[in-house]
């Protein structure tokens, strides 16, 4: 487990402080996604993207999943692991994305289209991966997707802008469900370009949830995973990141010697991009659900038993490309 501590005093020193007795005492694993505050990402004992974390909840022994990310993440966590406790700090934490896939419409959805295998990316609600044959991240969608003969018919939900550029980089036809991610869309292309006028030797790192005419303008494109490797191997020491600006917590980290730049969005007021979901996580109500362990997810279990089929599909198939 990991125990956070620093050779300073802090306002947060003493809520680390009971953090780490609290998932002591309880088996506790405390997990976070990059688009989390820092000092969340910084107490956690592992961070990463949705792959990362899904990997992750699978194999620990911990008795207590703690979920520092949105629902959806906690959903999955649960899915994987019946058996344990899954808490998350704030159950408002929802997804902007997910909240545009209603599982009643995307049944519809694929009633309609009979013979067609369904991908769904991970950010969707439980009862939408009940429907789904196989779940994808951002950092695994091109392999899985290519994992499946040319003509194979594949409907892929929710994210278009995800699946616009898995269709333009595979030579596939996907049938795409109409969602999108709020952060994502909100990039102002002409204010990157501007960044980039005023930062030429810099590089321009794009989520592929962005929209396709930010994509062109990417240096490289890749999951938050691929984004933070693509900077740390870089001889760049400037980069502007087209991304929740999260992500940039871990890249200054692991790249003090390198500058990262947070795109803006089209509302001139905000100098970064932040996902005011991911943002309702804090120190306090961690240290609250570790204490009172609630809130908990909890997951139909019918709809549990249909969803673990494509969430193991996907870890299966990533280990096997892994190899």
């Amino acid at each position: 487990m990991n125990v956070c501590t620093s050779s300073k005093s802090t306002p947060n020193d003493a809520l680390i402080e009971e953090i780490n007795l609290l998932r002591r005492k309880k088996n506790a694993v405390i997990l976070a996604h990059y688009y989390q505050r820092g000092e969340l990402q910084d107490v956690a004992d592992y961070v990463g993207d949705s792959l990362a974390l899904a990997q992750w909840a699978a194999k620990t022994d911990a008795d207590v999943i703690v979920m520092c990310g949105v629902h959806f993440m906690g959903e999955t966590a649960k899915i994987l692991c019946p058996d344990k406790k899954v808490l998350v700090p704030d159950m408002e934490a929802g997804c902007s994305l997910a909240d545009s896939c209603r599982a009643d419409e995307f049944a519809r959805f694929v009633e309609a289209h009979p013979g067609y295998t369904v991908i769904s990316y991970v950010n969707t609600s439980a009862a939408v991966k009940a429907y789904t044959d196989v779940v994808v991240t951002s950092t695994n969608a091109r392999q899985i997707v290519e994992s499946f003969p040319k003509d194979e018919k594949i409907i892929f939900g929710p994210d278009r802008n995800l699946g616009n550029y898995i269709n333009s980089i595979t030579g596939r036809e996907m049938l795409l469900w109409n969602g999108a991610c709020h952060v994502h869309e909100q990039f102002s292309v002409a204010k990157i370009m501007e960044l980039k006028k005023q930062y030429p030797d810099a590089d321009v790192l794009a989520h592929p949830e962005c929209k396709a005419v930010l994509l062109k303008l990417a240096d490289k494109v890749g999951s938050t995973a691929a984004l933070l490797k693509h900077a740390v191997k870089s001889d760049k020491k400037r980069f502007i990141v087209a991304t929740e600006s999260g992500i940039l917590h871990e890249m200054q980290k692991q790249c003090p010697d390198k500058e990262f730049i947070p795109a803006p969005p089209e509302d001139s007021t905000c100098a970064c991009n932040e996902c005011n979901y991911m943002r309702l996580n804090t120190l306090e109500k961690l240290r609250d659900c570790l204490r009172d362990e609630t809130p908990e997810i909890i997951v139909d279990k019918n709809i549990a038993e249909k969803a673990i089929r494509p969430i193991q599909r996907m870890l299966d198939i990533s280990n096997l490309l892994s190899l």
